[in-house]
């Protein structure tokens, strides 16, 4: 029980101290933070949505979206295996209809080879054991590439996932601190941002999928059938709002262009002449090399700059593009292109996403519910400090002591892991000081049943301590086994209170066995009591 060399006193105390030191910018609020020496480590708690407000949107994708994506590549995979076949591979007009690709192949000696093209194009579908794709041959020489259901659901969940990380980008290159993002079922997203001051801004951003793709115009197509809705054979139609023709659409090659996918860079900028806002783009050497090329072959041509499926301008190329960068005009503000730009650079989404649902909640509601909280903690803390106290006297300051320097840990140790409060987090900080003292109660219960069997001072003592602190680590340790639970398969909120449980569950195991032993090992060494009032 007295074995307490300094080493160790040393060692117990810098820890604590350690602790106490990480929580004070966090309980250094408002004016009095900006105080805080330079060279002292500046970590501090985030507050949660709850606390400080902002937005909360849940997003939706629909699988279909994603079906007709995989048979648009499907085609355009294709046309491009059978182009590279050696010998090139001769097949007529490719179909879409009815959900599958389909063509011909116009000399029948080449079916197997084109099989065997077709097959370099599917995968396994997960763990399933079957195929993305089913190939079927009929009439001899026609083919019909099918999606499988397991290769959807499969595609669905890469595109989920693609989209989660892009949205991650998107909230990050905002410069907006601890978003929660997290896929909620098959085809869900659910968006948290704390402090954001423009959730109008956030929804454009998340909403915008960013397809960005620079295709030929169809100068040939009939104007007329072009502004009905009818595209000529090999074109596509799409929306221009800004044609200055005043043709609220334009016609356009649906093959041969270049996709945004090989993008590095873009930016906010303005055009020299006009000082009007543009985004400038910048191709990795693949991309920079194709788009050479569609200038090189295409000079005196008007080209489209289609962003997710409307044409945002469509210019002449005047000269070849050599360099590997563009730029992107339209009715931009300099709020607008900056949005265009992040959206660029962090990638385009693989699916469209939907707000089907938007919350948006007020700092005044979160100050109210750190006011309440902190209302509730502190009647907590007085309640347990008397209690003890009068209970336990010397032993009981002691406990109190311990409780003070959990809590200032527990602040400590969610700074340094840079880990966000909510409000459930501050209901576990009230549960902690409950739980905090219940392991102080057991030692000096077992103490006071010691010394009742007869046992002098320090062997009361150390059994004691000996004998509580099995059930203290037992009790405990199905507590930390809950919160890994919470933790693991719980969403925002209850994760934050599993943080903080777990974190005041190790914390209040430290400073009531091991601080308060050391407390009571210095007052018993130093004062040599003939008689233990507990």
């Amino acid at each position: 029980m007295l074995d307490f060399p300094r080493w160790k006193v040393i060692a117990i105390s810098l820890l604590v101290g350690f602790g106490v030191l990480m929580s004070l910018p966090s309980l250094l609020f408002g004016e009095s933070h900006k105080y805080w020496p330079s060279f002292l480590p500046d970590v501090t708690i985030n507050l949660g949505l709850d606390l400080q407000g902002g937005s909360h949107i849940l997003l939706e994708a629909d699988p279909a979206d994603v079906a007709v994506t995989r048979l648009e590549t499907m085609e355009e995979s294709v046309r491009a295996v059978m182009r590279r076949a050696d010998p090139r591979i001769d097949i007529g007009d490719i179909s879409r209809r009815d959900g599958a690709v389909s063509f011909m192949v116009r000399d029948s000696t080449q079916v197997d080879a084109a099989r065997e093209e077709l097959v370099t194009l599917t995968t396994g579908a997960g763990l399933t054991g079957q195929r993305d794709w089913d190939i079927e041959v009929f009439d001899d020489t026609r083919f019909v590439v099918t999606p499988t259901d397991a290769g959807l659901e499969s595609a669905v969940d890469n595109a989920m996932e693609t989209a989660t990380d892009v949205i991650r980008r998107r909230i990050d290159a905002m410069g907006t601190r601890e978003p929660t993002i997290i896929r909620q079922g098959e085809n869900r997203i659910v968006v948290q941002v704390p402090g954001l001051d423009d959730p109008e801004a956030l929804k454009a951003l998340l909403g915008q999928t960013a397809k960005l793709e620079f295709k030929l115009v169809d100068f040939e197509a009939d104007p007329n059938a072009v502004a009905a809705g009818r595209p000529p054979v090999g074109s596509q139609i799409f929306p221009y709002p800004d044609n200055p023709s005043g043709l609220p659409n334009i016609a356009v090659k649906r093959l041969g262009g270049i996709t945004g996918d090989r993008l590095t860079d873009a930016s906010q900028g303005f055009e020299p002449d006009t000082n009007a806002a543009v985004v400038n783009i910048t191709f990795d050497a693949e991309g920079g090399a194709r788009f050479a090329r569609l200038t090189q072959n295409n000079v005196g041509r008007p080209f489209a700059i289609i962003l997710d499926g409307e044409v945002l301008s469509a210019p002449n190329i005047n000269e070849p593009i050599l360099g590997g960068s563009a730029q992107i005009s339209g009715s931009f503000t300099v709020e607008t292109a900056n949005q265009l730009a992040i959206a660029l650079r962090s990638g385009a989404l693989p699916v469209e996403l939907k707000i089907v649902e938007e919350r948006t909640v007020g700092p005044d509601l979160g100050a109210d519910s750190i006011r309440k909280g902190m209302i509730a903690a502190i009647i907590a803390t007085v309640a347990v400090l008397t209690f003890m106290v009068a209970t336990y006297g010397r032993f009981g300051v002691y406990s109190n002591i311990a409780l003070a320097l959990n809590l200032f840990i527990i602040v400590g140790v969610m700074a340094m892991f840079n880990a966000t409060l909510t409000l459930p987090g501050i209901a576990g900080f009230v549960l902690t000081v409950g739980s905090a003292v219940d392991a102080n109660v057991l030692i000096n219960e077992r103490i006071r049943e010691e010394r009742r069997r007869g046992r002098r001072i320090h062997q009361a003592l150390e059994v004691g301590y000996k004998e509580a602190s099995r059930a203290i680590f037992d009790a405990n340790i199905t507590n930390v086994i809950a919160g890994l639970l919470l933790f693991m398969f719980g969403s925002g909120p209850v994760k934050g209170f599993a943080v903080v449980l777990m974190i005041g569950i190790a914390s209040s195991v430290f400073t009531a066995v091991v601080f308060t032993r050391m407390l009571v090992a210095l007052w018993v060494r130093k004062n040599r009591p003939q008689e233990l009032v507990i």
